[in-house]
C-alpha cells in the first residue's frame, strides 16, 4: 500500500483525492485552516483532514511518504515544495506554475537537484481522451505539419473572483495549459517570434501575436487577446486532416478536400467521472509512468526560452 501525502484542501485537493481514492491509494490530507478542512470532509465523506499547516504536520516527525501531492495556491507552492524535499520526501507532483516567480522556480530545481529529488508540473491537458485520440490520428497521417493556437483569457472571470491580478500567475498558471497542448503534440520551439501590445493604462501586455518552428519542423502561429472577444483553441494539421480542440476536452476534424467539421468519437469516460486528465495523470505520477509528464527541468527550460519570450518578458 503506497504512503502519499495530498497537500491542499481546496476543489483541486478534493479531485486529487477522488482519484487516489479509485486508484486504491492510501494517502494522509494535510490542511492548513479549519474551513477548507472542514468543506473537504463533506464533499469527502469519510476522510479526515489533517488541520495546522504542514509543518505543523512535520512536527510530529511522521515517516517519509513515496511521493506527495501539492494541491496549494500559486503563492504556496514554493515554500510547501521546499519544506517537503528538505524534510526528505523524493518525488513531488506540484500544481502549476510550481511557483509564483522564475526565481522561486529556478530555486526548486536547484534544491530538487540538491536533493536527488523528483518534481513533476500537472500539466492535466496531457492526459486528455481527445489529445490521446489526436495522438492517434497524427501517427497515422506520418506527423504534424503545422499547428497554431489561442490562448485569449476572460480577465472579467479572474478579477472578480481573486481581485488585481497579475500577469506570471494568469499567464503561468493558466495559458500555459494551451501552449503546452500545443507544443506537446506541434514539438518544442525550435525557433519562435513573438510580440506583444500593452494598452495605455494597462500593467502588461494583453495582446500576443507570433510563430516559429518547432523541433518536429512543423511551423506554427499564436494569437490571444485579452482585451477583445476568445477562448482557447488548439489547431492540428497533418497531411490528410486538420485537427480542432476547441473546446479542448473535445476533438473535431476536418478532411483533407472537405469544408465539413465532423466530431471525433473519443473514450471520455474517465474524463466525465473525474475532472478531466486527472485520473491518468495521478496514475502515471503513483505508478512512475514518467514519459507524459512535465519535470521541474522542463518547465524550467520552457519559462526561460519560450513563455517569457511570449509574454514580453525577454523581448
Amino acid at each position: 500500500m503506497k504512503n502519499v501525502w495530498l497537500i491542499g484542501t481546496g476543489l483541486i485537493g478534493v479531485e486529487y483525492s477522488k482519484v487516489l481514492d479509485a486508484l486504491h491509494v492510501n494517502h494522509t490530507i494535510i490542511g492548513r485552516g479549519d474551513t477548507s478542512a472542514s468543506k473537504f470532509e463533506e464533499m469527502r465523506p469519510g476522510k479526515k483532514v489533517i488541520r495546522g499547516g504542514l509543518d505543523n504536520f512535520l512536527s510530529t516527525n511522521p515517516l517519509i511518504p513515496e511521493c506527495a501531492i501539492v494541491a496549494v495556491g500559486t503563492h504556496e507552492l514554493f515554500g510547501v515544495a521546499k519544506t517537503l524535499m528538505e524534510y526528505g520526501v523524493k518525488r513531488l507532483f506540484l500544481e502549476k506554475p510550481g511557483a509564483d516567480t522564475y526565481d522561486n522556480l529556478k530555486q526548486l530545481y536547484a534544491i530538487a537537484k540538491g536533493n536527488d529529488a523528483e518534481v513533476f508540473m500537472a500539466y492535466n491537458r496531457r492526459f486528455y481522451a481527445s489529445l490521446l485520440k489526436a495522438e492517434e490520428i497524427i501517427r497515422e497521417d506520418g506527423g504534424v505539419t503545422s499547428f497554431n493556437f489561442e490562448f485569449t483569457e476572460w480577465l472579467h472571470v479572474f478579477e472578480a473572483a481573486y481581485g488585481k491580478i497579475e500577469l506570471n500567475w494568469i499567464f503561468w498558471a493558466n495559458s500555459s495549459h494551451v501552449m503546452d497542448t500545443a507544443f506537446f503534440l506541434g514539438g518544442e520551439p525550435k525557433e519562435i517570434s513573438c510580440y506583444t501590445k500593452t494598452m495605455e493604462g494597462d500593467d502588461f501586455p494583453k495582446i500576443f501575436a507570433g510563430a516559429g518552428v518547432s523541433e518536429k519542423g512543423a511551423l506554427f502561429s499564436y494569437q490571444a487577446n485579452w482585451d477583445a472577444p476568445g477562448r482557447w483553441v488548439v489547431e492540428i494539421l497533418t497531411k490528410k486532416h486538420r485537427l480542432y480542440f476547441k473546446p479542448m476536452e473535445t476533438l473535431q476534424i476536418q478532411e483533407l478536400r472537405s469544408v465539413k467539421v465532423l466530431p471525433v468519437e473519443i473514450d471520455d469516460h474517465l474524463d466525465k467521472e473525474y475532472k478531466p486528465g486527472f485520473y491518468l495523470e495521478t496514475k502515471a505520477f503513483i505508478e512512475r509512468d514518467d514519459a507524459r509528464l512535465c519535470p521541474i527541468e522542463q518547465q524550467v527550460k520552457k519559462i526561460d526560452t519560450v513563455f517569457n519570450k511570449i509574454d514580453g518578458a525577454h523581448n
